[in-house]
């Protein structure tokens, strides 16, 4: 099994809002089939005592915050107050877990998620979400640059295309050695943990 040491389960950017009434695709990838394991490793990991810490991209409406993205391909994305930009249905933190707002790509640029991760003892993250191609690869990069093991999650992560996502997967899997991982394999290493 890939995943050992002290890991936390870090969930970025699941964001959309309600999924249900949708038809389930985005960019040729099954974002309700993905959420629904989202959710029950969510579930898993706070029934047998493994952190896990919310990542949300947040933007003001007068996008005075976005600075360089909107020089990129995507435009205005992740607006204050709208659906879209909410936690995807049936996904929420507890009022104890964090729930870290971002204005960058990376989960860790401008925000607390170092501190929060070294307060958890943490030397491996559980990576799911989206996109595998952007926020996915350049939280990851930056949790490698921290000496973190990581474990990204092949098929509860989408890409913004197939082919940006399956580069994205092999450019992680060049920086550490058997850091993609299934969901399958997660499920079982968190069925493993002995409940603290």
């Amino acid at each position: 099994m890939n995943i050992h040491g002290n890991p936390v389960l870090v969930v970025v950017d699941f964001q959309g809002g309600p999924l249900d009434g949708s038809p389930g695709q985005q960019d040729g990838f099954d974002v309700r089939t993905q959420r629904d394991r989202a959710v029950a490793m969510v579930d898993l990991a706070r029934e047998k005592g493994v952190p896990v810490v919310w990542i949300q991209e947040v933007h003001k409406p007068h996008l005075i915050d976005m600075g360089r993205e909107m020089d990129g391909s995507e435009g205005p994305h992740c607006i204050e107050g709208s659906p879209y930009t909410e936690l995807a249905s049936g996904l929420k933190p507890t009022p104890d877990e964090f729930h870290i707002r971002k204005r960058r790509y990376s989960g860790f640029f401008g925000t607390q998620l170092d501190i929060v991760l070294r307060a958890y003892k943490a030397d491996s993250v559980i990576l799911i979400g989206g996109f595998t191609d952007i926020c996915i690869l350049y939280t990851a990069v930056d949790a490698h640059q921290r000496d973190l093991f990581l474990n990204v999650v092949t098929d509860v992560v989408h890409g913004s295309s197939q082919q940006a996502h399956d580069d994205a997967l092999d450019m992680i899997a060049y920086m550490q050695r058997r850091s993609l991982v299934t969901s399958a394999e997660t499920m079982e290493w968190l069925e493993s943990v002995e409940r603290v």
